[in-house]
């Protein structure tokens, strides 16, 4: 049970969070570029750790619990296949995203396309994903708190909606106050709160004597619980309570396709959202490229692991519950000592607080910058829309919280947004490399794949993920058609965006008008820049968890792969980027 120091540590947390709100709000107040990208000022280790806070919601320890619980560590493929498309961010659009040098991603379609098909993709992508798309994850994330809350204090469900509401207040009012120089700057604190409450409780759920330390979990559970990969069988082998088994279709469409091909919010192909606002934000491109680098070294090979310890444990302490993911609550409310468990719910607010910070803030910066300011009201002063998105903030805090009250699950959700946005990836990702993309490319990209879902889901037996090769090959022969039928972007405009951004690629026809612009070369050079990037993540992630399990042999060979893909990453990008991209 909680006790009063217990209560004391929340208060604590609670009151630091609002004191840095406050101290950054009159920075804040001085434009919608300090309020929305901090005066693109941040440093890479802020903005980065800032892009991890925000990825670490109150139910991603939760998820991960439920999928090592069900498929072993093996489980966690489903989201770490996005490995590829992070590191591609990385390298091939952080600095251009940086250079580009507007305040969303959806301002860049009016800088890259032209006409009145750019100014209606602006706008509806604007309140799509402002207010939409923004306000179902919020309310997502909203029901996972009310649920965590619901496991540890038995809170009635129809009570602890108002608790939620209460923090979501607290996170909005200093969201409003500070912009995103306090939200980053709370994402900071709020990241090391998550961080250490998650690594002390798998510490301390570790030596506990029903689970008897990491020897203790390799004797009490099979095998196949702590397989790093996947098994590749036929469909007809694949059963329930083994570690992770595609179907080779289903493993080629996780680590052939969706990474590249779909849109999923936080996993942008092409990075986007407040991915790129974050990087946007950055000092100049070279911080830009490595918050992005740090961001997905934290999000991948640090933060999961007292998460998978936690899950491997609660397989053992509770082995008949049915709802597995609320194991990682149970253990909480069951084994912490006074005080510990204070700091556990305060790590659970910080996780939930710097997620709903971001997308506030971030969705605020899309209805005002993209549709308040480009369609309703233009040519005012800063401060009147400091003031606006001040108030859409609030607005959009009771829109989520309305829309929380008629959520009942998340499940399958993210295989029908997935689904819903697959094809879109290549469009965002060749906007930036191929000159003759134009706006009709990406309306008809977005609009295809809900044809294509609805045919696969009504009139076929496909399931996810074998359905994206039937909706991305749609997506993709529509979007190039449409392409080619449709008149390109009006040459001046893309002259333009050469000239800020000089992409490498496919822009002779553009390169050849303003021969005096260099265009960026070496996309080879940041292709193996990308391949070592990944050996650096999987082996690092592997390497951590090998020497966790006490198998120091395999632990030393990822390790020395790590050390070999990091410094050839950091010798070759020091012989053309470093200097280049420096400001």
């Amino acid at each position: 049970m909680m006790q009063l120091i217990d209560w004391l540590l929340i208060l604590t947390y609670f009151i630091i969070s609002l004191l840095i709100g406050i101290y950054y709000s009159k920075r804040a107040g001085r434009s919608t570029s300090e309020f929305f990208l901090s005066g693109r000022n941040l440093p890479w280790w802020l903005a980065g750790t800032s892009m991890v806070a925000t990825t670490f919601a109150a139910d991603t320890p939760l998820a991960v619990t439920e999928l090592v619980t069900k498929n072993g560590i093996a489980g966690n493929w489903l989201w770490w296949n996005f490995v590829f498309g992070s590191m591609l961010t990385v390298f091939f659009f952080a600095r251009l995203w940086r250079r580009a040098g507007v305040m969303t991603d959806v301002e860049f379609i009016e800088m890259r396309y032209s006409g009145k098909s750019a100014a209606f993709l602006r706008g509806f992508r604007a309140l799509y994903l402002g207010l939409f798309i923004n306000c179902i994850i919020m309310g997502w994330v909203n029901t996972a708190m009310a649920s965590i809350l619901h496991g540890l204090f038995g809170i009635e469900q129809s009570s602890v909606i108002f608790y939620v509401a209460l923090s979501m207040l607290i996170v909005a009012i200093y969201s409003a106050i500070s912009g995103l120089w306090g939200v980053a700057m709370t994402d900071m604190f709020q990241f090391i709160i998550a961080m250490i409450g998650t690594t002390i409780l798998a510490i301390f759920v570790l030596s506990l004597p029903e689970v008897g330390g990491i020897a203790g979990l390799k004797s009490k559970l099979p095998d196949w619980t702590f397989n790093f990969f996947p098994s590749i069988q036929s469909v007809s082998d694949i059963g329930i309570g083994s570690a992770l088994a595609l179907s080779i279709s289903s493993f080629l469409a996780y680590i052939g396709i969706q990474w590249w091909a779909s849109w999923y919010p936080g996993a942008e192909p092409g990075g986007g959202g407040y991915a790129a606002q974050r990087m946007m934000s950055a000092k100049n491109e070279k911080h830009s490229l490595l918050a992005t680098l740090w961001f997905t070294i934290a999000h991948y090979c640090i933060r999961p692991w007292p998460w998978i310890l936690v899950g491997l444990s609660t397989l053992i302490l509770y082995p008949e519950l049915d709802d597995k993911k609320l194991g990682y609550i149970f253990a909480m409310r069951d084994f912490l000592p006074t005080g510990l468990l204070g700091l556990l719910v305060a790590a659970f607010f910080a996780a939930y607080m710097s997620t709903i910070a971001t997308h506030l803030n971030w969705g605020t910066s899309y209805i005002v910058n993209d549709f308040y300011r480009r369609f309703i009201k233009q040519n005012a002063q800063e401060k009147h829309y400091v003031l606006i998105s001040r108030i859409s903030t609030i607005i959009l805090m009771l829109v989520s919280l309305l829309i929380t009250l008629f959520i009942e699950t998340i499940s399958g959700a993210w295989a029908f947004i997935i689904e819903a946005g697959a094809g879109l990836g290549l469009v965002l990702i060749l906007r930036w490399y191929w000159w003759r993309i134009n706006a009709w490319s990406e309306i008809s990209a977005m609009i295809a794949p809900f044809i294509a879902f609805g045919y696969v889901k009504f009139f076929t037996n496909i399931k996810f993920p074998e359905s994206l090769y039937m909706i991305v090959s749609f997506t993709t022969i529509v979007w190039i058609v449409i392409t080619f039928i449709t008149n390109p972007t009006d040459f001046e405009t893309l002259k333009k965006f050469f000239v800020k951004v000089h992409p490498g690629g496919l822009w002779k026809p553009i390169s050849q008008r303003v021969p005096d612009v260099e265009q960026d070369k070496g996309l080879i050079s940041l292709a193996f820049d990308w391949i070592a990037g990944i050996v650096l993540i999987y082996s690092s992630l592997f390497g951590i968890g090998k020497l966790i399990f006490n198998e120091y042999y395999q632990a030393l060979l990822f390790l020395i792969l790590a050390l070999v893909s990091g410094l050839f990453l950091f010798s070759h990008i020091s012989k053309y980027g470093w200097e280049k991209i420096a400001e």
